[in-house]
């Protein structure tokens, strides 16, 4: 199987999740990053305004897409990986939420992929794995969805290798 790591940054307000930004990267050095043009800035709350919204990239930039074609780009860029994909997040139930309503109920994600997302964090604690032990992560470079999925792929491989 090809891994996938995940990480998406979202807005949610406890009774919705929406969409911000979502990247990809594969065990076969593929990467995938997008922003959605189709939330609301205005709703999200201060944190994420703070943490997040101040990473993205201009508006107008390229890499500002509607959900669909975020949604499509994501069947293409998966079919990149020689296996079926197996997608790894770092406390991710919200990032498969968010990856899944991208193409509406569970039953409609992509022929071949998952139902489900594997997280990190739960490794770690199968483990006894602090987040410390993992390698670091540039601190300006938190809540930027591609360079956390860069960083779960970093603590896989990493756990891979160290705790067998």
């Amino acid at each position: 199987m090809t891994l996938w790591a995940l990480d998406t940054e979202f807005d949610e307000d406890g009774k919705t999740i929406e969409l911000i930004s979502i990247g990809l990267v594969s065990s076969e050095g593929h990467e995938y990053y997008a922003v959605s043009r189709e939330f609301d800035p205005l709703h999200c709350n201060d944190w994420v305004k703070k943490n997040v919204l101040t990473k993205l990239p201009p508006p107008g930039d390229p890499l500002w897409k509607p959900r669909a074609q975020i949604a499509q780009e994501l069947i293409e860029v998966t079919k990149l990986g020689t296996t079926v994909p197996k997608f790894w997040g770092y406390y991710a139930d919200y990032d498969w939420v968010v990856l899944c309503q991208l193409y509406g109920k569970m039953i409609d994600l992509p022929p071949g992929w998952p139902m489900y997302c594997r997280d990190l964090k739960q490794r770690m604690d199968d483990f006894n794995v602090d987040r410390q032990d993992l390698p670091g992560q540039a601190p300006d470079t938190e809540h930027t969805a591609i360079e956390d999925a860069r960083w779960v792929l970093s603590g896989l491989l990493w756990m891979d290798r160290f705790c067998r």
